[in-house]
């Protein structure tokens, strides 16, 4: 199996609301198993559909917990607060510092079509809520201010302008 390609900011496909899911087909598992594949090639630990070009509910996720697949994810109860630096398989070389709550339930359909509840907590609930952000179009950067959006802007060139004259 070959890697799916990884769309990069500022890829329009990033902004957009995705559609749900109305049953899980052979398409959608598939779809998971090479979104995962795709995930672990480029030392991801979790990816949303938009982030390969396909405008679809469905994220994968795995910190070495065992892999999680959800279509049409939904967080139902939030609790407590935690903040961490998160990167993005889609703005290589950003990090960005995003409060979130620390405990999260989580309902969606799994690879086998059945609704199921998760509780997730820490690392864990941070990458659900993550992904399923780019579900909805929202990304890392979003959380920033203005000056530290001017800011990763002229990091990303620099860098940029590094590798092309190498």
């Amino acid at each position: 199996m070959e890697p799916l390609k990884i769309r990069e900011y500022p890829d329009d496909i990033l902004r957009k609301r995705c559609i749900l899911i109305e049953e899980i087909t052979d398409i959608e598992v598939k779809l998971f198993e090479e979104m995962l594949f795709t995930m672990r090639h480029f030392s991801g630990i979790g990816l949303a559909a938009p982030q390969i070009g396909i405008a679809k509910s469905l994220i994968v996720a795995d910190i070495g917990e065992g892999a999680v697949r959800l279509a049409n994810p939904v967080i139902l109860k939030t609790r407590g607060s935690d903040k961490m630096e998160e990167g993005c398989l889609s703005i290589p070389g950003a990090g960005v510092v995003i409060e979130r709550p620390d405990e999260i339930i989580v309902s969606g359909l799994n690879e086998k079509g059945k609704v199921v509840e998760l509780e997730a907590r820490g690392l864990s609930a941070r990458v659900l809520q993550h992904e399923i952000d780019h579900l909805r179009g929202k990304l890392i950067i979003d959380y920033l201010n203005l000056l530290e959006k001017f800011k990763l802007k002229l990091h990303t060139r620099r860098s940029k302008k590094q590798y092309a004259n190498l």
